[in-house]
């Protein structure tokens, strides 16, 4: 927990620490240990020069040596507390002075050392204290944020409370706005003053079954009316906020009101009406249906506004468009007059590629949790027929990247899932933000002479609780967001260092989508140049995805690696897309079977006619082996019987932290 603390950015630029000795020696001595933990460290020499620091400028701690001050400092120590209440102080205190150390025990103070100073205590002292001030840090921060958040929330949505009965306890002034009630109209009532008589009765009772007696979340289209006589439509959330014993204490409901969407539409097509030549661009969320299932409506809601409110400072010249139309399900317009284009003096082409360009590397952060989104695009120029066009463009783009890059994933189907999801991509985010992504290594052994000879890294997680958790239970889901490059860059470091630990090869998988990435190639590219002697110690295992989409980059990079000395690897060989075609391209030194494949070696004939086929060409290519999942020596056996070269599995090993 301490080099956390230490660790932490606040800490290491903020804090500031005032130490107040009379002493030379002993402030020598002791701010060189200090100024291990704290960047800002004063020297006062007595207490009204200390008294005058204060005055001045803010301190977060006070190292005081009270046996240098006596009894002087026992009136000065209870003066501070009453004039600085926020500042911490820590005594450093002589044992053999029992009836002075009896008076400073009576001050509670937040720390005593006792001299002569042992190291260990001398740290507990420190953690607990930089414990106590992270933690008021933190309150205070989010306090101030959440107040941020109501008075954001309060003027922007549309939003209710009410209790159990029914009547509403509060709402927020666009509530106010959209129904034309003010809150004194609204307070005490229910919700019945806005219904409208073609909502079905059997909606309402549905809608309180679910909140009431299932205490879950409801969803729905409800049709009301506004004080004025205005009928609208709104999109309800409603849920029920319970105490810790799962007992119903009130419930909130957030609003968006359809006819916005509707509204912009409309508006969108009376504005190209009246341009005589226009330049209309269609903007899609790529993959948003995939995004609304994976979220719960409140969340996608949030990343479409906060999105469309970003939309302009995408562009390479936002001036020349003035509105953004937002058309729902993550689709969005924007209209501008053609000639006020063209005085760009830039190909239409050119301007949309900045644009997709910046979307792409841009990172939407809501809520602390980052989103990275892409966008597909149409555009058209004319007067007549216009949205129609850049419409029917905008769904061919959309079904021909269904087919290259689009994965419909049907097990994220409940709003439980979605939740889930969401915690999962949290807890990476706490992981990565606690160094709590590691790496665990897997060693790989020679079967002619059953040495270790290499390790594979392989990512995991620690969670809050301690517990390691397996990447099938978070890598996927973390490329959802802006995690996936972040857990990449993370294994990269880990598996680096171990060099410095093993005087074996070492294996690092990287993906399809690692290499494509710019700044993950300069990043392993910068970690090679700075173990430039042990790289002929590493080896890449590629894994394979049908989503790539720049095969040039791939075998630049190969080729550039391998003129360091590090060996490639094609992973998961015999199984998905891996084929013998592919070797032309990779050029690879190793290949590591399948291990599909080794699992079923011992009854499946099929299974052992690939490995032995595989072998074979390997052999003749003067290609390496690795066959993976070798779980039990009849299995390591066979494999060396085939002749591959190398095994890994739990028969010689798991996955473990080699630095404990």
């Amino acid at each position: 927990m301490f080099s956390k603390i230490i660790d932490d950015s606040y800490y290491q630029k903020n804090i500031k620490v005032l130490f107040l000795h009379t002493d030379k020696d002993f402030i020598s001595k002791i701010s060189k240990l200090l100024e291990k933990y704290f960047s800002s460290i004063t020297i006062s020499a007595n207490g009204e020069d200390l008294e005058e620091k204060l005055k001045k400028e803010y301190f977060d701690i006070l190292f005081i040596d009270v046996d240098s001050l006596e009894q002087s400092s026992i009136k000065l120590i209870e003066k501070l507390k009453n004039t600085n209440p926020t500042l911490s102080i820590i005594a450093f205190l002589g044992g053999d002075n029992l009836p002075l150390l009896k008076e400073y025990l009576k001050l509670s103070i937040d720390g005593y050392i006792f001299k002569p100073i042992i190291l260990e205590q001398f740290n507990t002292i420190i953690e607990k204290v930089c414990d106590y001030k992270c933690s008021k840090y933190q309150v205070d921060n989010n306090v101030n944020y959440l107040n941020q958040y109501v008075k954001i929330i309060d003027s922007s949505n549309i939003i209710s409370k009410t209790d159990i009965e029914g009547k509403i306890t509060y709402v927020s002034d666009n509530f106010s706005r959209v129904t034309g009630y003010t809150k004194e109209e609204l307070l005490g009532r229910t919700h019945s003053v806005l219904k409208h008589k073609d909502n079905s009765p059997l909606l309402y009772k549905e809608m309180w079954h679910t909140i009431k007696v299932e205490k879950k979340e409801w969803h729905g289209i409800l049709k009301n009316v506004s004080k004025s006589g205005k009928v609208y439509y709104i999109k309800s959330t409603i849920m029920p906020l319970l105490d810790l014993s799962g007992n119903i204490i009130e419930f909130i409901a957030f609003r968006d009101s359809v006819n916005v969407v509707l509204d912009d539409k409309k508006h969108l097509l009376n504005k190209i009406e009246l341009n005589n030549l226009s330049l209309l661009i269609l903007v899609q969320i790529e993959e948003f249906d995939i995004l609304d299932k994976f979220y719960n409506i409140l969340k996608v809601d949030q990343i479409e506004k906060t999105f469309a409110s970003n939309l302009l400072a995408y562009l390479p010249d936002n001036y020349i468009f003035e509105d953004v139309y937002a058309l729902g399900d993550g689709r969005y317009a924007l209209l501008t007059d053609y000639y006020a284009f063209e005085k760009l003096n830039m190909k239409i082409h050119d301007y949309l590629e900045i644009f997709v360009k910046n979307v792409t590397e841009s990172i939407l952060e809501i809520d602390g949790i980052e989103y990275d989104l892409n966008i597909i695009i149409s555009y058209a120029c004319g007067k007549y027929s216009l949205y129609e066009d850049a419409k029917a463009g905008l769904e061919e783009s959309i079904d021909k990247n269904k087919v290259i890059n689009y994965s419909n994933d049907s097990s994220i189907k409940t709003n439980q899932e979605a939740k889930k999801n969401f915690e999962v991509i949290k807890m990476v985010k706490i992981a990565l933000d606690n160094y709590k992504i590691v790496s665990y290594f897997q060693p790989i052994i020679n079967n002619k002479t059953k040495e270790i000879e290499k390790y594979e890294s392989l990512v995991r997680l620690i969670n809050e609780n301690g517990e390691v958790i397996s990447p099938v239970e978070f890598l996927n889901i973390s490329k959802k967001g802006n995690y996936y490059n972040k857990i990449t860059s993370r294994v990269l470091e880990n598996s680096f260092k171990m060099l410095d630990f093993v005087n074996t090869k070492l294996s690092i998988n990287l993906s399809a989508l690692d290499i494509e990435k710019e700044q993950t190639r300069k990043e392993i590219f910068n970690l090679l140049d700075k173990y430039k002697d042990d790289n002929n110690r590493i080896v890449f295992e590629l894994l394979e995805d049908e989503n790539v989409k720049d095969f040039k980059s791939i075998k630049l990079f190969i080729r550039k690696v391998k003129r360091r000395g590090v060996l490639i690897a094609i992973d998961d060989f015999g199984a998905g897309y891996s084929n013998f075609e592919r070797l032309l391209d990779f050029e690879p030194d190793i290949l590591k079977i399948d291990g599909s494949l080794v699992k079923n070696i011992e009854k499946d004939s099929f299974s052992r006619n690939i490995i032995e086929t595989i072998v074979t060409f390997a052999k003749k290519q003067n290609i390496l082996t690795i066959a993976e999942y070798v779980e039990n020596e009849s299995i390591f056996n066979l494999l060396n019987e085939i002749g591959v070269d190398y095994s890994q599995g739990y028969y010689f090993g798991k996955p473990e932290d080699l630095i404990k």
